[in-house]
């Protein structure tokens, strides 16, 4: 009987150990997957933020219209009451001679007066976000307004992205770069501004490849950081260098054609991406800034979309 007893203890004991190394594994397992969602949507908006500061240097916007609101103020006279008052009113001045007449004009001019009202209404009018009749000077203080923001948040991605299997030297570079970009918006220096956060963004490219488990992205984080690169270049009209970071950008982007591990309902997708990036190499042919930056525009939003 004791014997028995002993080997249900055992048995017991067993159990309950299993038991906690099951409910320890769960456990694990679901704040690492907490961090890792965490860590995915700062690097998101990060990345969101930089690029919208890269388009916002040549006055790109990614939605094709803008809504402006425009505050009308029309006056309108209030409903007359009492109308045949206003009648008998009207023959009293006559017979009350001239000076009653003029006291009745100026009473008329300030009942008119209170009798009127102001009407606030909103007019709504669509604008064009084009690009060939774009004419408007950079908005800096928008810009630095959002890197200022931006700032707020890169010690707390600095801390999550050190629990990944990052280069930390990349890391401290990275945040080095930021405050460089910061000095140079700060100054109005578009083209520095420029070659700073296609190096940001360059370091988003390699640190993708430890955030990211699936292909897609980590593949189109990096044709977007060659492409980024050519557009960095655009107003130093360096054509053959724009034209090398384009080819780079195809080669990155052509991985997707053959990886079986990519979801097939995205291959048509994927297929019109990577004709849109080699249609990009026409833009570079011509020597044309302007095609470029439209060719950019759809391309970007093409892979915003896959994504």
């Amino acid at each position: 009987m004791k014997r028995y007893k002993k080997f249900a203890y055992m048995f017991l004991i067993i159990v309950i150990v299993v038991l906690s190394f099951t409910v320890y594994a769960i456990v694990n397992k679901d704040t690492d997957k907490i961090e890792k969602e965490k860590i995915i949507s700062e690097f998101k908006y990060l990345e969101s933020e930089l690029l919208d500061i890269f388009n916002e240097l040549n006055n790109i916007q990614m939605s094709n219209y803008n809504v402006s609101v425009n505050n009308i103020t029309s006056q309108t006279k209030k409903e007359e009451d009492g109308k045949s008052d206003g009648g008998q009113n009207q023959q009293d001045g006559q017979q009350s001679g001239t000076g009653s007449s003029n006291f009745q004009n100026d009473n008329s001019s300030i009942n008119n007066s209170d009798n009127s009202e102001k009407k606030q209404q909103k007019e709504y009018n669509l604008k064009r976000n084009a690009i060939l009749t774009n004419n408007e000077e950079i908005n800096w203080n928008d810009i630095k307004n959002k890197i200022e923001i931006v700032y707020s948040s890169i010690p707390i991605i600095t801390l999550d992205l050190y629990k990944y299997n990052i280069n930390q030297e990349d890391i401290l570079k990275f945040n080095k770069e930021f405050d460089n970009l910061t000095v140079t918006l700060k100054q109005n220096n578009k083209q520095d501004s420029l070659i700073l956060l296609s190096k940001l963004y360059d370091y988003m490219s390699k640190f993708s490849q430890s955030i990211y488990d699936d292909d897609l992205r980590k593949i189109l984080i990096e044709t977007k950081s060659n492409i980024l690169k050519a557009y960095s270049k655009l107003d130093t009209d360096n054509w053959n260098d724009i034209s090398n970071d384009i080819k780079q950008a195809s080669n990155s982007y052509s991985k997707l054609l053959t990886n079986p591990n990519i979801d097939q309902s995205k291959q048509y997708d994927i297929s019109k991406i990577y004709v849109m990036i080699n249609e990009l190499q026409n833009a570079v042919q011509v020597k044309d800034k302007q095609i470029f930056l439209i060719k950019y525009k759809n391309i970007i939003e093409e892979m915003n979309i896959l994504s």
